[in-house]
């Protein structure tokens, strides 16, 4: 930065010396008449822009980093946790766990390089870590710059953003309107300063993403103005707001100079909505609104949404990725600036493991057609499974990798199998859950679970509990070290959504889980990985086979 900055300096001056200077005295003299011209009137559109303090042309365009990225993922559920009120806003290891992730590591970053990942997102929620000058608290922002440092030491791109500051939740502080836009305005802009001074030394595999799914006051879904009734005046503002935010985010963060100069920057739409359907006429509006912020350096911004069709019928799926990537070729990648899908996944609950992998390949295999980024949203190495790391999904992550690597690619997937695996569950409150499955799963598939201790709880202190699609609950209380759950169809229907062991009583209670697995109708089972769900910590013990 400081050499950019001298040299930048020294032509300036240099400038400015020659065009100041007054006229040699032994200049000849003339008895002509001198006559004015007239000063010549500066058309606006002929204007440069000012030239940005880095040579930007040293650094890939955005469309070159989108293709080198490779395919990403989440790290989600960490850096963006928020709703657990007020106090410990600097406490970074608290709401770094608080969703039921372990402390993230250097290792599990490596994991994801050594596996094929190329790119990793990581989410973060700024406001509830800010003072009332709107200052990041220091031990927070150091604790971003740590896992920011982890990602890049591997090689990998790193995007940061502004996660849970935006949304469905009542205490969202950014929200897309003109009147919020106005009152936010100079905290949005202060944090965005913060966050590019913090990283302005840094190169190009670093990328800052603005916001993330920004909604209108009414909290609408799909498109601005989707809840209460279409207004289209109301619509038309919320557009105009999202497209202030993204220039005061450009301007903002190249303002900071340095090596933000020539960063590349990711713009979402509103939502980070996608335009895909068709049951509405107003699904494309995001995109069709979106602008292309103004920008000092020419093809360093990207467009963003995120996307997470339904895959029960994979017919429909196909048809509508297909014209969703059309879609966003024609209304985004026309205005000059490449997309990646910033998170995707599906919708669809509890959905076929055949369809979802077949999807999966499917979906990155059409991004890549389109020349487009793809980062997946978390569940590839999740809970407890990143304290190791393993891959909690190794399936999902294998057919995502060889998509993208081709199908000869034979990624390296550690697995909890390859642990002895123990826990110690903490109780901290009464009801408190502690996750013994890791997933959904269909009854089609699987009969039960087994749970064994390391010692007998007492007499109605314990329980299996397991959520059932329409929201019923199997209860299995039991004393024994070890307890096989069958699953009742009759309570659950054909899927167990959440399967917890769960503390009947009152106080605070410690147990030792020794081995949890699935049971399928074969007989064969799936080892699962135990993590805190609400009201418990849960610490991992593992010895490699």
């Amino acid at each position: 930065m400081n050499a950019y900055r001298f040299l930048f300096s020294i032509v300036i001056s240099a400038i400015m010396s020659i065009s100041c200077q007054p006229a040699e005295e032994n200049e000849p003299v003339t008895d002509d008449p001198v006559v004015e011209k007239p000063e010549e009137e500066k058309d606006p559109e002929q204007e440069q822009k000012p030239e940005p303090p880095v040579d930007v042309t040293a650094w890939e365009t955005a469309a070159e980093a989108v293709a080198n990225m490779g395919v990403g993922w989440n790290l989600g559920n960490t850096l963006d946790a928020w709703d657990a009120g007020k106090g410990r806003e600097d406490d970074w290891l608290f709401w770094e766990t608080y969703w039921g992730q372990a402390r993230t590591s250097p290792e599990l970053m490596k994991m994801m390089k050594d596996a094929g990942f190329g790119a990793i997102r990581v989410p973060v929620t700024w406001g509830i870590h800010m003072d009332a000058d709107n200052n990041v608290y220091e031990a927070w922002m150091n604790r971003v710059h740590e896992i920011v440092d982890y990602v890049l030491d591997e090689g990998m791109y790193c995007i940061v953003n502004v996660h849970h500051d935006t949304g469905a939740d009542e205490d969202v502080w950014l929200l897309a309107g003109m009147k919020e836009y106005e009152q936010v305005k100079d905290r949005y802009s202060s944090l965005w300063r913060q966050i590019a001074e913090e990283f302005r030394d840094y190169g190009e595999k670093l990328l800052f993403e603005s916001y993330n799914e920004m909604l209108d006051s009414r909290h609408s879904w799909c498109f601005a103005s989707f809840n209460g009734g279409y207004d289209a005046a109301f619509a038309a503002d919320a557009y105009k707001a999202i497209n202030a935010y993204a220039q005061t985010f450009v301007d903002v963060v190249r303002g900071t100079g340095g090596n933000n100069a020539a960063r590349n920057l990711i713009v979402n739409t509103y939502g980070a909505c996608n335009g895909s359907g068709n049951w509405n006429s107003h699904l494309q509006d995001p995109l069709k609104e979106m602008a292309l912020p103004e920008d000092i350096s020419e093809d360093h911004l990207i467009f963003e949404v995120h996307a997470y069709p339904g895959i029960d019928d994979m017919g429909k799926m196909r048809n509508e990725v297909n014209t969703m990537f059309e879609d966003l070729r024609t209304h985004l990648v026309s205005k000059g600036a490449p997309v990646i899908l910033g998170e995707w996944g599906t919708s669809t609950e509890n959905p076929d493991k055949a369809k979802r992998l077949e999807f999966m390949d499917f979906f990155v295999r059409k991004a890549m057609e389109y020349e487009m980024g793809t980062f997946y949203w978390m569940g590839l190495s999740d809970g407890s499974s990143r304290s190791l790391p393993v891959f909690s999904d190794p399936e999902a992550a294998r057919a995502i990798l060889k998509a993208y690597h081709g199908e000869n690619y034979e990624p390296v997937l550690p697995v909890i199998d390859d642990y002895e695996c123990t826990y110690t569950v903490d109780y901290t409150s009464q009801w408190g859950e502690a996750h013994l499955s890791g997933h959904s799963v269909s009854l089609n598939e699987y009969k039960g679970i087994y749970l064994q201790l390391e010692d007998a709880p007492g007499s109605g202190k314990l329980a299996v509990k397991v959520y059932g699609e329409s929201g019923e609950e199997q209860y299995t209380h039991f004393n024994t070290s070890d307890v096989e759950v069958v699953f009742d169809r009759n309570v659950l229907g054909g899927v167990a959504s959440r399967i917890t062991l769960q503390f009947m009583s009152s106080g605070s209670y410690s147990t030792h889980v020794m081995r949890t697995y699935l049971i399928r109708h074969d007989g064969s089972i799936e080892t699962q990985n135990v993590s805190s769900f609400w009201g418990c910590s849960v610490t991992m013990n593992a010895i490699p086979k």
